[in-house]
């Protein structure tokens, strides 16, 4: 069977909005995953061999504030009344989150911490 993948990338560039995501996670379809976005934006920029800073920290905005506006969401956003929803990932740009996989180190949803990730610490032999 024949596979692609669609360039999100160059779907965005002509003002197509576009998300990525995941479902059916370790079941008989799809066997493999663990549930990571930031993963799911690496694998597309790793397949689609894209190196270019903006387009990487598009395939970041696609997990969150596209995803979002595909949604529909008005309460979207770090702001008074919305949702307290957030994602804390160890990276200092959207860009090196995906390039790296940097994985949440924390995460509360409407306020409650739902994740807690420990960062890994490497030690001398």
């Amino acid at each position: 069977m024949r596979r692609g993948v669609a360039d999100a990338n160059l779907l965005v560039e002509h003002g197509v909005n576009c998300s990525i995501s995941s479902n059916n996670i370790l079941n008989p379809f799809t066997p493999l995953g663990d549930c990571s976005l930031i993963r799911m934006a690496h694998l597309q920029a790793n397949v689609l061999q894209i190196s270019h800073v903006e387009r990487l920290r598009e395939c970041f905005a696609m997990l969150t504030s596209r995803s979002a506006r595909l949604m529909n969401l008005a309460d979207y956003g770090v702001a008074v009344g919305n949702p307290a929803d957030l994602v804390v990932v160890d990276a200092e740009s959207p860009e090196q989150a995906v390039a790296e996989i940097r994985h949440p180190l924390a995460v509360w949803k409407r306020g409650r911490r739902t994740v807690t990730r420990h960062a890994v610490e490497l030690h001398r032999p």
